[in-house]
């Protein structure tokens, strides 16, 4: 019996995984259509087009990284500082992406691309919260990323249509909801036997370089914290697994 296995790896018909995805899309779209109206907004108020803007947020799909990034194109910094703020604020997605590919045996090379580009904080989270409950199906992944995906772009669309209307997009205080509830994401993992030396290390570290460094390196490397300890730990579920086979074999 494979005891790290989830809850439950029962197939689940399509309709059942559509609705689980979009039932754990709908807070996170509270949050996200009103933040990507207001980097819509923004974008035109820092003389991008329409056009540019939705450019920006197909290509890029990162709120945070391309708000810095219009803030740094508007004060005339060198592209290779954006490239590099860019770069900086993303690479947690590395991470991510080592973590997430876990759960993609049953996916195609197709798929497995087309889900690291979608991958971003709420799609991992709830992807890693469903994987430890059930398999990881394409059907859920796809339903739930290519709907945040597409509702961005329509918010860009809306913000930068409208964006002359909201004098000041820093007042609705966005960036406080999104980290609320991944922080929520994160907690549903606290039973795990190595949960709390893990995130107390990441916290910790991201603490210590948030000072140091500043952002937006706090992220990665509270991060890299948390999977050094994590590697140091191991598994002990499997561990304490082998060693009873190992008692009932002798």
């Amino acid at each position: 019996m494979n005891i790290d296995a989830p809850s439950s790896d029962r197939p689940a018909d399509a309709a059942s995984e559509r609705r689980d995805a979009l039932r754990a899309l709908l807070p996170v779209l509270l949050a996200v259509l009103p933040f990507g109206m207001v980097y819509g907004a923004v974008a035109v108020q820092k003389g991008l087009t329409t056009a540019e803007a939705l450019g920006f947020s197909g290509a890029i799909f990162a709120g945070a990284s391309q708000l810095a990034a219009l803030e740094l194109m508007g004060i005339g910094a060198p592209i290779w500082s954006i490239l590099l703020t860019v770069f900086a604020l993303n690479f947690r997605h590395v991470l991510y992406s080592a973590s997430i590919s876990r759960h993609l045996g049953g996916f195609s090379p197709v798929q497995k691309a087309l889900a690291f580009f979608l991958l971003v904080d709420p799609l991992f989270g709830s992807a890693e919260v469903r994987a430890a409950q059930r398999r990881l199906t394409p059907t859920f992944y796809f339903t739930y990323g290519v709907t945040l995906y597409c509702s961005w772009l329509l918010a860009t669309l809306a913000g930068a249509s409208f964006g002359r209307l909201i004098e000041d997009p820093d007042a609705f205080g966005l960036d406080f909801v999104l980290p609320v509830y991944f922080l929520g994401l994160v907690m549903s993992f606290r039973r795990r036997a190595s949960f709390y030396p893990v995130a107390g290390t990441s916290l910790v570290v991201s603490v210590i370089a948030y000072w140091l460094a500043g952002p937006p390196w706090h992220v990665s490397l509270g991060g890299l914290a948390g999977i050094a300890v994590a590697a140091v730990i191991g598994p002990p579920k499997r561990q304490a697994g082998r060693e009873t086979r190992r008692g009932v074999a002798s």
